[in-house]
């Protein structure tokens, strides 16, 4: 598996586990229409956008999109950030073969109602990781 199937892998095996899933937070990646998200989800993307150690390590950002009611307040977004930093901050993770995925701190901004669908609000959560490949 090459490093950017590894670094999906890695970050989907944390939002397919049954911990995650026991949140009760509808997760979808960022390239998947959900016919009815509903009013409370979130949208995952993996933007690698650095070099690593080697040829096949890398690194960059997790950025996830918390779409909540619009109205409701910041503290829903601000209640699924902090689950999120129970499953990323400061974990490794590991596709197997040698290869892993290390996340750091995380940042919460709220980025307004959604321009699709103002009936949500939308926050970004970002967490930088490291991607590294074994030889």
């Amino acid at each position: 598996m090459g490093k950017y199937a590894s670094m999906e892998s890695d970050v989907f095996s944390v939002f397919g586990s049954a911990e995650w899933k026991a949140q009760g937070v509808a997760t979808y990646p960022s390239n998947f229409v959900a016919k009815a998200a509903g009013d409370e989800f979130i949208r995952v993307s993996i933007v690698p956008s650095g070099t690593g150690v080697n040829l096949i390590s890398g690194s960059g950002l997790l950025m996830i999109d918390v779409f909540i009611s619009a109205g409701s307040g910041p503290n829903r977004a601000s209640v699924i950030a902090d689950k999120l930093d129970q499953f990323l901050v400061g974990k490794t993770l590991s596709s197997g073969a040698g290869k892993v995925t290390q996340f750091s701190s995380s940042a919460v901004s709220q980025s307004g109602p959604d321009r699709d669908n103002p009936s949500l609000h939308r926050s970004s959560y970002v967490i930088p990781f490291n991607h590294y490949g074994a030889q």
